[in-house]
């Protein structure tokens, strides 16, 4: 039994994830209504049609931007598409300045789960995944860059946003320091995302824009850091 508690200690954030994932498979199947909401609302985010995500979220009222801050947290475990995705819609269906705020607060909520998931992990379950090729890459980047690691990939559309989080709170990299670098970097490209997103024809162009400026402002970061070790 106790052996069995512990097991259940180590991994209980899997399970926790397992659940979600099985409790929503089911409810997709089983329920007619929800698996109907699924199947518009997957329709209306990619569908790049402007009036037709902000009709839709707009029919929902304060439940519409609550509704984007639980898909940025929910795809956090599911990973069913870019974390740049939602602020999209966030900005396309209540403008620049609502979105921006939409997505930010979304990101802070994402973040700080992701954050939390990791730093409780037993140690068995932190060394099993740092084993792995990717975390530990991450692990050695955020050990030797602490605050920067994080604001470039909060700042990079194409980086592993989710990833950094856990990640974050897996080396215990200090809550405060770690939200700090995120808003720090989430910021900037919230209003770039609310600047490019108004327009879907030039989105695109405008993700390759912040993604190169933000390997750019990380590239003089090293050059910089490498000119005080000399």
């Amino acid at each position: 039994m106790t052996a069995l508690r512990r097991h259940l200690g180590d991994y209980w954030t899997f399970y926790a994830s397992a659940i979600l994932l099985f409790t929503l498979v089911a409810l997709y199947f089983t329920v007619p209504a929800f698996q109907q909401f699924s199947r518009e609302f997957w329709d209306v985010i990619w569908s790049e049609d402007e009036e037709r995500i902000s009709t839709f979220f707009q029919q929902f009222g304060i439940w519409g931007p609550l509704l984007i801050i639980f898909t940025m947290v929910l795809q956090m475990f599911l990973i069913i598409f870019p974390t740049w995705v939602p602020m999209v819609v966030a900005v396309i269906g209540y403008g620049p300045w609502m979105g921006m705020l939409i997505s930010v607060t979304a990101v802070f909520c994402a973040s700080t789960v992701g954050y939390w998931l990791g730093e409780k992990l037993t140690g068995a379950v932190k060394g099993n995944l740092l084993k792995g090729e990717k975390f530990e890459r991450l692990s050695d980047f955020i050990g030797e860059n602490g605050f920067w690691a994080v604001v470039l990939f909060r700042i990079s559309p194409f980086l592993s946003n989710d990833a950094i989080s856990f990640v974050a709170g897996i080396v215990k990299m200090g809550y405060r320091k770690f939200i700090m670098a995120t808003l720090a970097g989430i910021v900037p490209l919230a209003g770039a995302i609310a600047y490019f997103g108004k327009n879907t024809d030039t989105l695109e162009a405008g993700l390759y824009w912040i993604g190169g400026g933000g390997v750019l402002l990380y590239g003089i970061y090293l050059v910089l850091k490498y000119r005080r070790k000399v």
